[in-house]
């Protein structure tokens, strides 16, 4: 994950309210990422289209390592393990 100082955090927090349904996280996040492709002047190419590939790659795998790991242990210690098959755990 790409840190940024917190100054660049505060630039580019430009949304002024936070999305409040799937969809609506999906349309702001397409419409970052449209206007990335085509705002900068560089004309669209596989490129560019791999770097965002990329990015949303990372950003999916790190939501997963950092959010959604930590839950489910949580969950797991909680209500039992659903994979107790073969004695291992």
């Amino acid at each position: 994950m790409p840190y940024v100082s917190q100054e660049q955090r505060e630039q580019l927090a430009v949304l002024g309210t936070r999305p409040q349904t799937v969809g609506e996280l999906n349309y702001v996040l397409t419409g970052v990422i449209r206007t990335w492709l085509s705002g900068d002047g560089h004309p669209l190419s596989y490129t560019r289209i791999n770097e965002v590939m990329g990015v949303l790659a990372c950003i999916s795998q790190e939501v997963y390592r950092r959010v959604a790991v930590p839950y489910e242990e949580r969950k797991m210690k909680e209500n039992g393990d659903v994979f107790n098959v073969g004695g291992d755990r």
